[in-house]
């Protein structure tokens, strides 16, 4: 059997496989499987010893330790609401603007991301805080869902980030360290929030009804009031922020001793609020487990996947195809970002990472573009798709905590236009490269 022949049977029983709903780390592994024993004439020994130093090799990746590090600082900073008293400040303070309790979340969320690296704890926590109380205010219920969903997205982008490490650690490539890759990230995270906020400002001043300010009898904090709430609960966060970024991108520390730092300072933070007992250590380990145990999984399934793929001469086939196309280079990066928008609507982020990266790297450094740039872009790609239906994972996390007064059709309706900003940022940092090289340039001199 040709080798073009199985590449095609490859995906497409990846793809039967998964929309059976079949569990994706054992269907990677398995496709990986079926299809290296067709491959090497059914030489189940040396299968296995391929899989074994693979699987080796990624438990001995130093750089992915940071990942239940960081897994267990965002658990901690859930259970000793942060999040919840950064909302309450800034509902204080925006709450007399048109559409600033909309405006509130997404500062919220935009800090929040900064702590945990994962969007179902961004999106869980903000709906259960700011679901009710845009409905309490008056607020149109599409956009206040697609603003909580969308917000709640930047969790998988803005370092410290879990997909930028699962990045960091795939590639092991020193331009795409997961340093650079924090570096990088900070500013189209930072624009992707202002984007959010310019949106539902512009939106709410043109039809104050979707977003009314809150009442002016409601409002009766005093200028200082304000002014020390907003010390008092951005001042902690902020801090542990700074010490684990400014720790990586000032050299001192490695992304896994950031991450261990940032154990030790969620674990203070807890103290001092007075929410640390032994329930939330226990619980918040438990659910590191899961997570970190789910994620490998994946990792390992995936590495598998690429594996075989490749060694059969799959990665080649691909390349052939792109490179093959006598067209401008930025025609076959649409295409790559459109493969990977389309994987994102079906099927979960680090999968496809574990999938599309092996491949598509190689033809992106044929074609020169700057690899950091490019798993930017990949990576930016891959949080639109938590907003992307059929099966946007955001979306879903907040219909479940949500009030019943959202209907799915509110959280669809919402987020669009935020998806569309997304595109739009996309098209920005194709434009300006600079967004995305500037401040690795600036730290580490790329």
């Amino acid at each position: 059997m040709s080798v073009e022949v199985l590449t095609i049977l490859m995906f497409l029983t990846l793809m039967a496989s998964i929309a059976m709903g079949h569990p994706l780390a054992i269907t990677l592994a398995a496709v990986a499987t079926f299809y290296g024993l067709v491959d090497n004439g059914f030489n189940l020994p040396a299968l296995l010893g391929l899989f074994a130093n693979n699987a080796w090799g990624i438990f001995l990746n130093y750089t992915l330790v940071a990942i239940p590090l960081f897994i267990f600082m965002a658990q901690i900073l859930d259970r000793s609401k942060v999040s919840e008293g950064l909302f309450d400040a800034l509902y204080t303070v925006l709450g007399g603007l048109r559409g600033g309790l909309g405006m509130a979340v997404i500062v919220v969320s935009t800090v929040f991301a900064a702590t945990t690296g994962i969007v179902g704890a961004s999106v869980v926590a903000m709906g259960l805080m700011a679901g009710p109380a845009l409905l309490r205010r008056g607020y149109d219920k599409a956009l206040s869902a697609g603003i909580i969903c969308s917000s709640g997205t930047l969790g998988i982008l803005i370092p410290p980030s879990i997909m930028l490490v699962v990045y960091g650690g795939l590639t092991g490539q020193k331009e795409t360290s997961v340093g650079n890759l924090f570096a990088a990230a900070i500013l189209p995270g930072l624009l992707l929030s202002g984007m959010y906020l310019l949106y539902v400002g512009i939106r709410c001043y043109l039809n104050p009804k979707l977003g009314p300010p809150i009442p002016a009898a409601d409002r009766t904090a005093s200028g200082m009031q304000k002014f020390s709430m907003t010390m008092k609960n951005f001042v902690p966060p902020f801090g542990l922020i700074l010490t684990v970024m400014g720790t990586i991108l000032a050299g001192i520390a490695t992304p896994t001793e950031a991450a261990a730092l940032g154990c030790v300072g969620a674990l203070l933070l807890a103290l001092v609020t007075r929410k640390l007992n032994w329930n939330v250590i226990t619980q918040a380990c438990v659910s590191t487990a899961r997570t970190t145990a789910m994620i490998m999984a994946l990792f390992i399934g995936g590495k598998f996947f690429s594996v075989v793929f490749l060694s059969m001469g799959g990665g080649d086939v691909v390349a052939d195809v792109l490179l093959g196309m006598d067209v401008n280079p930025y025609v076959v990066f649409a295409i790559m970002m459109a493969v990977v928008f389309f994987m994102g609507m079906f099927i979960d982020w680090a999968a496809i990472l574990l999938v599309v990266v092996p491949i598509f790297t190689p033809i992106a450094m044929d074609l020169e573009f700057n690899p950091l740039w490019f798993a930017m872009m990949i990576c930016i790609n891959l949080q639109t798709s938590f907003l992307t239906p059929p099966f946007g994972y955001s979306l879903f996390y907040f219909k479940g905590v949500a009030p019943p007064e959202y209907s799915m059709g509110d959280v669809y309706r919402g987020i669009l236009p935020f998806v569309m900003i997304q595109i739009v940022a996309l098209a920005t940092m194709i434009f300006f490269p600079q967004i995305i090289t500037y401040l690795p340039d600036l730290f580490f001199g790329r």
